[in-house]
């Protein structure tokens, strides 16, 4: 008996399926252009500016590393690096800490869970224009909190850290952790939400301490949200200029400054393209490099074969 094999026509959702991807692809191409030309152009031609003598308008000369030279022994430039440095380890880490218990505090099913949860993220909803002018209120010692204990008899106190040359990038990360330790609750409190609840009971059994659970067994366990978390405060810091502004204006003197504001200032003001280029270009190779070690784990490192 001979066996006939027949070859059955595709159907027309079939055809479709097969056709899908071809069409995802085209209709992605309006949007990778716009990213290349607007992005990546935009990085290129950011790092061509900051090897030449660009002032107020671009040209095209080249003048080396002259323009590094001069950055790296700008006081202002490197007094805005020391004050990012410090502001974004205090950000990241009370972020993580705050949004961490919070997130304890609501997972233990409290009443009024949703308040809770309402509260804790409606700072984040706020811009931090917004957030900042908040603060530079809170803070200010003829409006804030300052004039009210004084006008309590309490004039020994002094909360004038927001006009104070010392206190100021403390004052900063206190705004700022009030605007972002929301966002890591949500964060971590979907992982916690996720832990399986034998592991508890496992832990009850044994005589484990809440503490000794969370600490070797839940936070492992938020690996991942951890590491989403620190990246979307990491982006916060890099992009740090618009609380500054509102809060700040950079002062008192430069006690305040960051480079995203020397860029702009350098940029629009100073008349210096050439200046602010090449802080740019800093700042993405900064970023750059304490992205790569990630990105490299994460995409590019080849798993082992179990």
């Amino acid at each position: 008996m001979t066996t006939i094999a027949t070859t059955e026509e595709p159907t027309a959702p079939a055809r479709r399926r097969r056709r899908m991807p071809l069409a995802a692809a085209i209709a992605l191409v309006p949007a990778a252009i716009i990213v290349a030309v607007v992005y990546v152009g935009c990085m290129i031609w950011t790092v061509r500016l900051s090897f030449t003598s660009s002032r107020l308008l671009p040209n095209l000369d080249f003048v080396g590393f002259s323009q590094y030279e001069r950055l790296l022994s700008n006081t202002r430039f490197l007094t805005s690096v020391e004050n990012i440095v410090l502001f974004g380890v205090l950000f990241i880490a009370a972020c993580l800490v705050f949004g961490f218990l919070m997130a304890v505090f609501i997972d233990q099913r409290i009443r009024g869970e949703a308040l809770f949860r309402t509260i804790f993220l409606y700072p984040y909803s706020m811009s931090f224009i917004v957030t900042g002018l908040v603060w530079q209120w809170v803070l200010n010692p003829t409006l804030g909190v300052e004039d009210t204990l004084h006008k309590l008899g309490l004039t020994f106190i002094d909360v004038d850290w927001a006009v104070n040359r010392d206190t100021v990038v403390y004052a900063l990360v206190l705004a700022a952790v009030w605007h972002g330790a929301g966002l890591v609750m949500a964060i971590l409190l979907a992982g916690l939400r996720g832990v399986d609840a034998d592991l508890w009971k496992a832990a009850r059994v044994d005589g484990i301490p809440t503490w000794r659970v969370y600490t070797s067994i839940v936070l492992p366990l938020l690996g991942p949200m951890i590491v989403t978390a620190v990246v979307l405060l990491a982006i916060s810091v890099a992009r740090l200029y618009d609380l500054v502004v509102a809060m700040t204006g950079g002062g008192p003197g430069i006690a305040s400054d960051v480079p995203a504001k020397f860029v702009m200032d350098h940029l629009f003001e100073r008349s210096n393209i050439g200046l602010a280029t090449s802080a740019a270009t800093m700042m993405l190779i900064t970023v750059a490099i304490v992205l790569a070690p990630w990105v490299y784990a994460r995409y590019v490192r080849p798993q082992v074969p179990r």
